[in-house]
């Protein structure tokens, strides 16, 4: 893996290895409540995009921008999910990684080679490398970081209004005290991850 270690973005490419390249990155393994979100990018050498970072390193108003800005200027990207139903009968490791195959089906353009966020890499057709904190050492993988974690808390967001009472607009379905108190008093809702400990400890416990 050629890709040194550093703290800031590494020089923009959109080829690795001579070829096209798309990155790939997943959000939500945490959160006890919601999907698990990924997307994959290919960025386009002649449109650069300026300001791509790790999108938990970013304001939510930059992300917001980068979002529409990525969409507008990158040569193709997709996001795809795996449901809170397929998160409890596999796992979350094993629906990240399917999130992340379905991502890059989906990509208008094929890549000739994919740059994985952290070290794990599905079992797919594709020539692939990961990079462990690759959202902030890679241009495409933070641009998938980006794409997936807005789409992700406008969700939340909006599940909040479907969902009201469990805070998801606030901690986006992340395990905080509050969240847990609201869990306690209302119970798990339908899009709560009973195979994660606080919720399946609280299913067991109401029988």
């Amino acid at each position: 893996m050629s890709v040194k270690k550093k703290d800031s973005l590494p020089p923009y490419i959109c080829t690795y290895k001579g070829e096209l390249l798309a990155g790939v990155d997943e959000v939500g393994r945490g959160p006890l409540a919601g999907d698990v979100v990924a997307a994959a990018v290919i960025l386009d050498p002649a449109r650069p995009i300026e300001g791509l970072a790790d999108s938990k390193k970013l304001t939510e108003k930059k992300r917001e921008q980068l979002f529409d800005v990525i969409r507008e200027n990158a040569l193709s990207f997709a996001v795809a999910r795996a449901t809170v139903e397929e998160i409890d009968r596999i796992n979350i490791l094993q629906a990240s990684l399917l999130a992340m195959h379905r991502a890059v089906a989906q990509l208008s353009v094929q890549p000739e080679y994919v740059l994985v966020d952290g070290n794990k890499k599905p079992d797919w057709q594709y020539a692939c490398d990961t990079v462990v904190k690759g959202d902030s050492r890679v241009a495409a993988i933070a641009a998938a970081s980006i794409l997936a974690k807005v789409t992700r808390d406008r969700e939340m967001v909006l599940l909040d209004r479907e969902y009201p009472g469990y805070g998801l607009s606030g901690h986006k379905g992340y395990p905080t005290k509050a969240h847990l108190a609201a869990l306690e008093q209302l119970g798990p809702s339908p899009i709560h991850r009973r195979s994660f400990a606080p919720v399946k400890q609280l299913v067991m416990e109401l029988g």
